[in-house]
């Protein structure tokens, strides 16, 4: 039986995790008290202003009741303002505060640096290979 270090997956979860924990110690260290998964919310919403809860909740991978607790938590922080929707009462309409676009500026270069540390020492080529591969993946998963 394979060792679960030996376990791709294993792996992969390990790095995700890894990189978790280093971008969210550097929003600490730099004064950023939000959480990776305040910032992907955050971040999704500012590239997707007209988006859905429901269409939010399947970008960033979080369940219904997951994605409600995000959004109070980034309303109670003022980063975002929820408000009735034009045409569905039972819809709210999202828009990121200007504390929320001054925390965004803040963390945007944090988060690319972040990421730069995270593939040093690995060159185009192997993060080519490692997105289609990724990608694949994901494919071969769908229901």
């Amino acid at each position: 039986m394979q060792k679960l270090n030996e376990v791709f997956f294993y792996q992969l979860e390990k790095s995700i995790k890894s990189y978790r924990r280093y971008a969210q110690a550097k929003f600490k260290a730099n004064g950023i008290s939000i959480t990776i998964d305040q910032w992907l919310v955050l971040n999704a919403l500012n590239e997707n202003e007209e988006i859905t809860q429901s269409d939010l909740a399947d970008l960033v991978f979080k369940d219904k009741a997951s994605m409600t607790r995000l959004i109070e938590l980034l309303v109670l922080k003022k980063y975002v303002q929820r408000t009735a929707h034009d045409t569905s009462r039972r819809r709210f309409k999202l828009t990121i505060t200007p504390k929320g676009h001054e925390v965004i500026a803040q963390i945007l270069p944090i988060a690319k640096e972040n990421r730069k540390q995270a593939i040093k020492n690995i060159n185009f080529k192997e993060l080519q290979t490692t997105e289609i591969s990724l990608k694949q993946i994901s494919e071969n998963c769908k229901n």
